[in-house]
């Protein structure tokens, strides 16, 4: 394994054991930024990339049990985890991170503008991921399935609607793009969910609750973009 900085944020974050902590950590945008090198990512997020190379180094040398496994794992097994780990979780979390929000909002709005800006954002990136989550359910995880199945010699496939995989995933990235600038400026607005001095038990477990959903997204973006979707296509043209 070559540690470079001039490496790509998305082959680190795809061959490396626990790189995305790494980079949540020292907030490296390894999803929707994952195309730019590691040198190019940590002047972005001005952190030392030496510093950055020798943690991953670190993790390069541990049993790759992590996320990593995706990259060979069965697509239908990488459809089934993002939707019953990541996909699950968005739904479970957005009813209550909008109530929690509302609720502070109500109580510490009239101190804190900025309360109400994030409130009407979160709505927007869960009203985005609700319909989001849908398509890839209905036709495009489906798709890529059947796909497998039919270059694994296990069944026919018939050519779909939209003509090729690349054109679903076009759009799925740029939806994934919307989302991520979305938490982007929830974060900002925060403050880096960082809790005001007069906050109270709900603000703080609001913010907690926000920093985690922007870590899941991530991670949940970083998988679809940078491991599932190449897969798909490569799987498509081998199916040619």
């Amino acid at each position: 394994m070559r540690f470079d900085a001039s490496r790509t944020v998305k082959e680190l974050a795809t061959e490396i054991p626990d790189a995305t902590r790494v980079f949540e950590h020292f907030g490296i945008d390894y999803c929707c930024g994952g195309g730019k090198s590691l040198r190019e990512a940590c002047i972005t997020a001005k952190v030392s990339e030496t510093q950055i190379l020798d943690l991953l180094q670190v993790n390069g040398q541990k049993a790759s049990a992590s996320e990593s496994q995706w990259a060979a794992a069965p697509l239908a097994e990488l459809t089934r985890h993002i939707r019953e780990r990541h996909h699950q979780y968005v739904r479970d979390s957005i009813p209550r991170l909008r109530s929690l929000v509302a609720k502070i909002r109500e109580k510490h709005g009239h101190r804190h503008h900025e309360l109400a800006n994030i409130e009407e954002m979160f709505a927007e990136v869960a009203r985005e991921m609700l319909m989001h989550m849908q398509k890839e359910e209905q036709i495009l995880f489906p798709f890529i399935d059947s796909l497998e199945r039919a270059v694994n010699g296990n069944a026919s496939i018939e050519p779909p609607f939209f003509h090729t995989v690349k054109n679903p995933i076009f759009s799925m990235m740029k939806e994934h793009d919307q989302a991520g600038e979305l938490v982007r400026r929830i974060r900002e607005e925060s403050g880096g969910y960082k809790a005001p001095s007069d906050a109270c038990a709900s603000y703080q477990g609001a913010y907690q609750g926000l920093q985690e959903f922007e870590e899941d997204l991530h991670l949940h973006i970083h998988l679809e973009n940078n491991i599932l979707f190449p897969r798909a296509v490569q799987l498509e043209a081998a199916s040619r």
